[in-house]
């Protein structure tokens, strides 16, 4: 039998009996599928290389769930970066992904058979954090450098939808006397390109020290504009937080006013599953009482 898109959705069963959560963190270079029970906590996972064509990821979605024990989702969370309609759960074009105008919301649904909800990616990793956090602070920042440059806002424990849609790309910072994006001379991407290697491959005090200069040009920016009592850093750089802390604050320490101090600077505490973990806490707070009471 020759499989199509059309023959995409898993066999449907009871589908609100089994407390289990769905997550789907789709990256510029790899997609992460979890399942999660009610507490939270991953019984399952599973790694894929995101492909470019749309229609091949749906297939590569559709396998993955298929090799999972469990088939059975209350409900689902799909992060990806890039501009988001929540109203109409489609995606728009990325950075980093090929793909324009596409209805991930109502595909998973439909592959799933459970009610989802899509969010920047950026966004659902900063809940995740900010959650770990909630008992300390009530303004998280979030940034995630790892292909690009991400950022968001969680205030009381709810995402700020006004913040960080767009990412890196939307600030711009001065480089060289010109102004370009804070993401083309501070992501992961941008590492390389001038190293020539990945950030877990420096180790290097000068280089870290230079990196940190470029994260700063930007960060200052949004910490003055979103006003955080801690920043939180994730993403595949963001995991070397420890090699760039240090120079990282005493750079920002330039640019304190006696009406805006500095936040705290943290490193994620699930790093690689923030969005993930995200996914979930979002589905929960969406969808987890009408699970509940279904």
């Amino acid at each position: 039998m020759i499989e199509t898109l059309e023959s995409l959705a898993l066999p449907r069963l009871a589908c609100y009996n089994f407390g289990m959560y769905l997550g789907v963190d789709v990256g510029g270079t790899k997609t992460l599928v979890a399942v999660l029970n009610d507490d939270g906590v991953i019984r399952e996972q599973l790694k894929f290389p995101t492909p470019e064509n749309y229609d091949n990821w749906r297939l590569e979605l559709r396998h993955a769930l298929a090799n999972f024990t469990h088939h059975d989702f209350h409900a689902a969370g799909v992060g990806i970066a890039g501009r988001i309609d929540r109203h109409t759960g489609r995606h728009f074009a990325a950075g980093h992904l090929g793909w324009d105008d596409v209805p991930i919301q109502a595909d998973i649904e439909r592959i799933a058979h459970c009610p989802v909800t899509l969010d920047n990616d950026a966004k659902l990793a900063a809940l995740s954090e900010a959650l770990i956090l909630k008992d300390r602070y009530r303004r998280v920042l979030y940034v995630t450098i790892s292909t690009g440059v991400g950022y968001s806002l969680v205030v009381d424990q709810h995402i700020d939808e006004n913040i960080g849609d767009s990412g890196g790309n939307t600030i711009m910072v001065e480089y060289h006397g010109r102004h370009v994006s804070w993401e083309s001379v501070a992501s992961g991407r941008a590492i390389v390109k001038h190293y020539g290697k990945k950030a877990m491959d420096i180790h290097d005090e000068a280089a870290w020290h230079a990196i940190s200069r470029l994260i700063a040009k930007g960060l200052r920016e949004l910490i003055a504009i979103t006003e955080p009592e801690v920043v939180v850093f994730g993403g595949s750089v963001g995991v070397y937080f420890d090699r760039f802390h240090k120079p990282l604050a005493t750079e920002l320490k330039k640019y304190e006013l006696p009406i805006l101090v500095q936040p705290k600077l943290v490193r994620a505490q699930r790093p690689e599953e923030a969005v993930v973990y995200g996914c979930y806490d979002l589905a929960n707070q969406r969808f987890g009482h009408a699970v509940a009471a279904a």
